[in-house]
């Protein structure tokens, strides 16, 4: 199978490394420090997995993942998954692609093929914007546990790589670790963000709010969403201190 371009284009220059120097380091990490990250096929399907052995002379990387998992085979058949991870405060996010199971004894683990790029993102501290009070930004999803219930929840910020939604005192609640997939997030009428939000933590705000906030972490955006939100964060700034000098 031939390789995914994930984007090409030069707004994307900043996040990419293609050194396999370096790719080999980042990735060598993860491994050493065994931080979970989450593989999302082009279906929609995400398991968690570590990463258990790198090796860039033979081309492979190889996942841990758990012997019961009841995704693996979705993921298997897609052949190919995007990879979101973190170190310290910053995202790592690439593609492993001629997924194979590998059995050994009672481990199981994924091999794939070593990344040709990677992209790494600053975390949230860096790039959290509140949008300005003219816009009324929602992000567009179905409730994870009633199906049937179409939600359009308040954006309080955004950040490259996540964003925090108001929930409703009189909306089912969701769990902490639950995955929100198929969500769209309008942010403005040129900005619309295509992803997964995996929730993080729910906190309340105030007494008066009628509601909590939801930390969620987005989940293989598409690169154009990528772009379009990152034109956002950079323009909305700049908005922003030109109204704090006014």
């Amino acid at each position: 199978m031939s390789a995914r371009p994930m984007d090409k284009s030069s707004a994307m220059d900043d996040f990419r490394i293609n050194s396999q120097a370096e790719i080999a380091t980042i990735l060598k990490r993860f491994a050493d420090s065994h931080v979970h990250i989450s593989l999302t096929a082009p279906n929609g399907t995400s398991i968690t997995a570590t990463l258990w052995l790198i090796d860039p002379k033979r081309g492979i990387v190889s996942l841990s993942v758990l012997p019961d998992e009841p995704q693996l085979d979705a993921i298997v058949e897609c052949d190919e998954a995007m990879v979101v991870g973190y170190l310290d405060s910053i995202k790592i996010q690439f593609d492993v692609l001629n997924l194979m199971v590998v059995h050994s004894g009672r481990d199981v683990a994924l091999n794939g093929s070593f990344p040709q790029e990677i992209f790494r993102f600053q975390r949230r501290n860096g790039f959290r914007v509140q949008p300005m009070m003219r816009t009324s930004p929602v992000a567009k999803f179905r409730h994870p546990m009633i199906p049937d219930m179409q939600l359009a929840l308040r954006v309080l910020d955004v950040s490259i790589g996540g964003c925090a939604l108001f929930l409703p005192h009189d909306v089912p609640t969701l769990d902490p670790g639950v995955l929100m997939n198929g969500v769209v997030v309008d942010l403005d009428a040129d900005t619309r963000v295509n992803t997964g939000l995996r929730l993080q933590h729910v906190t309340s705000i105030n007494p008066d709010s009628h509601g909590v906030r939801l930390g969620c972490e987005m989940v293989s955006p598409s690169n154009d969403g990528l772009r379009a939100l990152q034109r956002y964060i950079d323009q909305t700034q700049k908005r922003q201190r030109m109204l704090a000098k006014e």
